[in-house]
């Protein structure tokens, strides 16, 4: 996500010099009515345009296998533990070590597998959001020049904004339309 961090911090970096310029003394009376200024909703990028969704489902096809297989470990887990606990009585002491040593021995792998799962997923989603964020800054300049704004800003928790201002559903577009 060290793509996405930088790319928020351009936009914050942008919003505070866009703030500075605008607050200083008559800039803002003189200018305002010349200003067009756009939000953009990276999240909602990520989450609902069609790159994304792609690359989602991509990223699980990819995953798929893994996850099969972590699965068929949860069940042979689940299977020696009931074996323990149904039959633990009726075996003898070196039978029992021995279930409860690859019960621990399989836990251990399972959660191992787990683990490295869930970091490698990160890592290749990480890699196609960035993909995404690229192609999302050239359709935001595209709009951007186009459309003649002056600033565009990524949209973050923000208390208020108009829906006039907010062209993410344009860069969504844009993006499906390359």
């Amino acid at each position: 996500m060290n793509s996405v961090k930088r790319i928020n911090q351009w936009w914050r970096n942008m919003a505070i010099v866009f703030i500075a310029l605008v607050s200083t003394s008559g800039f803002a009376m003189v200018f305002a009515g010349d200003i067009k200024i756009g939000v953009v909703n990276t999240e909602k990028i990520l989450r609902e345009s069609l790159p994304a969704i792609q690359a989602q489902k991509k990223i699980e096809q990819e995953f798929m296998p893994r996850d099969e297989d972590i699965k068929r470990m949860a069940v042979q887990a689940k299977i020696l533990q009931d074996k323990l606990e149904k039959d633990s009585i009726a075996i003898e002491e070196a039978e029992r070590r021995s279930l409860e040593r690859n019960l621990a021995n399989l836990s251990r792998e399972y959660q191992r597998a787990q683990r490295q799962m869930r970091e490698d997923f990160s890592v290749r989603q990480n890699e196609e959001y960035s993909v995404i964020l690229e192609r999302t800054n050239r359709a935001i300049s595209k709009i951007a020049e186009t459309e003649k704004y002056d600033l565009i800003l990524q949209l973050q928790d923000s208390v208020y904004r108009s829906q006039r201002i907010d062209i993410t559903d344009k860069v969504i577009k844009a993006l499906e339309n390359q």
